[in-house]
């Protein structure tokens, strides 16, 4: 397969699972009317920041893939923690579960350290195209729990 479409494939993969997402959770968003805390941006950012993490995920992925450099380990964290991430806004925003979607954004962060390394030491660049989205997922946290201890 040629580098275009693998890079393709790469970026539309998470697009379309956070765009699946979204169809999901939208009838279930509440996040306007939470308490938030402070630092809480306007919810117009939120598919901003998922659309442009989402391409760099598959920039990144397709780097990997487009080299020859992905194997099994790479793979499946790869997809674990796209799957981690996926559930997260249902446990959010769907069964409304706030706690246990903190646990389980740790649990993505997680996740998303392992990717970053081994993506890493395959291609530096690879790895580092990720540092956003842990950054991401570090601020998510701050405002689950906010959102959690403020509206319990």
């Amino acid at each position: 397969m040629n580098k275009t479409k693998i890079y393709i494939k790469s970026i539309l993969l998470p697009l379309i699972v956070g765009g699946i997402v979204g169809i999901i959770i939208s009838k279930f968003m509440d996040y306007e009317t939470l308490q938030k805390p402070l630092l809480a941006p306007p919810g117009i950012v939120f598919p901003i920041m998922w659309t442009i993490l989402y391409i760099l995920m598959g920039i990144s992925y397709g780097r990997l893939k487009s080299k020859n450099l992905n194997d099994e380990k790479i793979n499946n964290i790869y997809y674990l923690q796209l799957g981690i991430n996926a559930l997260w806004s249902i446990i959010f925003f769907v069964f409304k579960l706030r706690l246990f979607a903190f646990l389980w954004i740790l649990l993505l962060i997680a996740a998303v350290i392992i990717m970053i390394r081994r993506f890493y030491a395959k291609d530096k660049l690879a790895g580092l195209i990720q540092i956003p989205y842990l950054l991401w997922l570090v601020f998510a946290a701050y405002l689950n729990l906010s959102i959690y201890l403020l509206n319990r």
